[in-house]
């Protein structure tokens, strides 16, 4: 059982600009800080902790990433579709990817999560699938992203029969104390980070000590070379598809082994490797593209650290 204390710390609710507490997840209207007078909103069952300059600087980028993904044929009118996530893709618009997702969240459900209830930060939510099925198994997520709206963001939420509390914020800036949580979980947005040490510490900070910061569905490559001609690769794409690169924040877009080793020698941690089976034709996607002469594909691995004590 979580005691009385952690879960009051769990359901408090920081102010973005000067992190004192502010509100806890149970009321629902927006409210002034105390201490600095910033407002922080509440609607559409969302709350909203982006700064002011944040949400300037994120506009163009929000608005590029709803254009591609509404594009893409993501997110759809029925409930049902939202409910049958990750395992199923009803619109068959992004089947691929989803089976992926699926295979991530069953490897992290069977070989990682405790069966005791945690408290998880689910960072990029997205819709809110993946918050949706940790409250199933008996966890108390909080579903944080950037984009809120009803078909791809944290809006689309309302299609989930469990409540779990929804946040728009930014990765580096997240609106929550200190050793709040016990698990952050990067849900497939690590690599949209800008400063892949300012992101992990972050996260690092709201989780307690022993608990732990999971990275899945994050691309991988053998190379910074290999990474940066996927990079180069999507921009072309998007250029020629949408008419603009999707460049408009500087994402770090994949990781590598020394990637990581720099965060882990930063941050005092290291890292453990798991390699879920994502079935044979994922498993001679490097082969073929051998055999082709392209560039070698990207690999999903999930990368775990364990706060220090």
């Amino acid at each position: 059982m979580i005691s009385t204390k952690i879960q009051a710390t769990f359901d408090t609710l920081h102010c973005w600009n000067c992190s004192a507490e502010v509100t806890t997840f149970h009321d629902s209207s927006s409210q002034s800080c105390p201490h600095c007078y910033a407002v922080t909103g509440y609607s559409e069952g969302i709350w909203r902790c982006l700064p002011p300059e944040q949400f300037e600087s994120y506009d163009r980028f929000i608005t590029e990433y709803e254009f591609i993904r509404a594009a893409e044929g993501r997110g759809s009118q029925s409930g049902a579709y939202y409910l049958a996530l990750p395992y199923e893709d009803l619109s068959g618009k992004m089947s691929d990817q989803w089976k992926i997702r699926a295979r991530s969240f069953d490897y992290i459900r069977r070989h990682i999560l405790p069966r005791q209830p945690q408290r998880i930060l689910d960072l990029g939510a997205g819709n809110g699938w993946l918050s949706h099925r940790l409250s199933l198994l008996g966890h108390s997520p909080v579903a944080v992203d950037l984009l809120t709206n009803k078909t791809d963001g944290l809006g689309a939420a309302n299609h989930f029969p469990a409540h779990f509390p929804r946040v728009q914020a930014s990765l580096d800036h997240l609106p929550f104390a200190d050793s709040a949580f016990d698990i952050a979980i990067f849900n497939a947005s690590f690599h949209y980070s800008q400063d892949f040490i300012r992101t992990a510490a972050e996260a690092l900070r709201c989780v307690r000590s022993g608990g732990i910061i999971l990275i899945a569905d994050t691309p991988w490559y053998q190379t910074e070379a290999i990474g940066q001609r996927m990079v180069e690769a999507k921009h072309a794409h998007f250029q020629t598809t949408y008419g603009f690169q999707s460049g408009s924040i500087a994402s770090q877009e994949f990781v590598t082994r020394d990637r990581l080793e720099r965060i882990a020698s930063a941050l005092h941690l290291r890292w453990k490797i798991y390699k879920p089976f994502y079935g044979i034709q994922w498993l001679m996607r490097p082969v073929l593209a051998k055999l082709r002469r392209r560039r070698p594909p990207s690999r999903f691995h999930i990368f775990l650290a364990e706060k220090p004590a």
